[in-house]
């Protein structure tokens, strides 16, 4: 209690340091948010319809953020958010999704959280450097395969990164970011309002990294990045394939290239650190060749690619699992980003995994897009057998999904997704799994 006190009198001693610096009038704007969900889950974790684990239920979001612009150089953001479910069924042999009671599963008014709170300083000592100090979202970073949810265990809650982000302009084409990272299994930084009795997890243990990221332009039509990332991942109170403590380099690139009417891009990176008492190397990345037909009715886009992360080979003593860093949410599927879990002890673990995808999307009227997605999954290397995996095989299955998005206005959206797997020798049973959510959503 004591250190979130103190958290708050410093916050509020900086921000009325820089208010009476500024000396300028300051510019306020702020606006709420509302995410409306529906989502149905089956045979999720094990494609066997004799095993409960489905699940059907409401959650809404709701934010609230303001943004103080003190001058052209200093501004401070805070986002407040709340997601609350509402269970209309939960398999009884499932874990409970929060320390609530049973009549906590009908609707869990949950924590009111921090989401996002920092300042921004801008051409520090009229130097091209920007700086964003606090609790941020880092989205944009090489299509986000490495970086994209700091808090992956509260789900789609929030995405935020405890983060010092430095932003070095060296010249108009070509950019320089550094970033450290620390993010706590729990929240220990900022008070939670109406916190649960037991703190709602926001990663699998405590984490800590380094990121230095390159983006070079100086060719036309080239996107070309570089970067290293360094992440520690602790052991105290680890499960799966985050159960020992883990030292990750990431060394990668990331390039796109677009020609009139058609663009490929790729990503490769290469890993290597330790995992416990074993070293670790591992592989992962994609290429994808996308076109677009401007001219034609409904402006159609087509998308075809690959994907390749490396799985842990039995006998060796070192492990070759791709470790997704910072990038546990839902990539490319919803419902196999909830399957990983059975694997990886971990939702959202992507790794062991090549893909071919297949993508196409039409707008038949301005407000509104249909995107038809098919991917092939396979596993790189098998896993033991046990009640949910063959042991045989590595053919993971066939997902198609369909998605239905729609515009009213520039403020507010709704869509319509699902995904249905058809599960291939990798599993022990071949009941499909399905995942379907509706959305709607309004933000300013």
């Amino acid at each position: 209690m004591l250190r979130k006190i103190g958290i708050g009198i410093i916050s509020s001693f900086i921000i009325l340091t820089v208010v009476a610096e500024a000396k300028a009038e300051v510019k306020f704007k702020w606006g709420p948010y509302l995410r409306a969900r529906y989502e149905y889950w089956k045979n999720w974790r094990d494609m066997d319809n004799t095993q409960l684990d489905n699940r059907s239920f409401f959650r809404i979001k709701t934010s609230l953020w303001g943004q103080a612009d003190l001058d052209e150089k200093y501004s401070f953001y805070c986002k407040l958010t709340n997601e609350t479910k509402a269970y209309t069924y939960f398999a009884p042999s499932s874990s409970k999704p929060s320390g609530k009671t049973e009549k906590g599963l009908r609707y869990d008014i949950n924590e009111v959280v921090f989401d996002n709170i920092y300042f921004d300083f801008k051409k520090v000592l009229d130097a091209p450097v920007n700086i964003r100090l606090g609790r941020q979202d880092l989205f944009g970073y090489g299509e986000n395969f490495l970086l994209a949810d700091g808090t992956p265990n509260d789900g789609s809650r929030t995405y935020y990164f405890n983060a010092m982000k430095t932003s070095w302009s060296i010249n108009e084409r070509n950019t320089f970011d550094f970033i450290y990272i620390r993010n706590p299994k729990d929240d220990t930084y900022l008070p939670i309002i109406n916190e649960d009795k037991s703190p709602q997890n926001l990663n699998t243990t405590d984490e800590e990294g380094y990121v230095g990221y390159l983006r070079n332009r100086s060719i036309q039509n080239l996107a070309l990045d570089g970067y290293y990332i360094y992440k520690r991942e602790d052991a105290d109170g680890g499960v799966g394939y985050q159960s020992q403590k883990g030292i990750i380099n990431t060394i990668g690139s990331f390039a796109r290239y677009d020609f009139p009417t058609w663009a490929i891009k790729g990503q490769a990176a290469y890993q290597f650190g330790d995992y416990g008492a074993n070293s670790r190397e591992a592989l992962g990345g994609y290429g994808y060749v996308e076109k677009n037909f401007k001219d034609m009715r409904w402006t159609p886009t087509a998308k075809a690619g690959f994907i390749y992360l490396s799985g842990n080979k039995a006998g060796t003593d070192k492990n070759e699992a791709w470790d997704p860093l910072f990038s546990r949410y839902p990539w490319f599927s919803e419902l196999y980003s909830l399957s990983m879990a059975a694997e990886t002890g971990i939702v959202d673990y992507w790794t062991n995994i090549s893909a071919y995808c297949a993508e196409f999307a039409v707008k038949p009227t301005e407000k509104t897009k249909l995107s038809l997605n098919y991917y092939f999954l396979r596993a790189n290397e098998q896993v033991a057998a046990n009640t949910i995996f063959s042991g045989r095989g590595k053919t993971r299955g066939h997902l198609p999904e369909v998605r239905v998005d729609y515009a009213l206005t520039k403020s507010i959206s709704m869509y319509v997704l699902a995904e249905y797997l058809i599960p291939g020798n990798f599993y022990k049973n071949d009941d499909p799994g399905l995942f379907v959510r509706t959305e709607f959503q309004i933000k300013f």
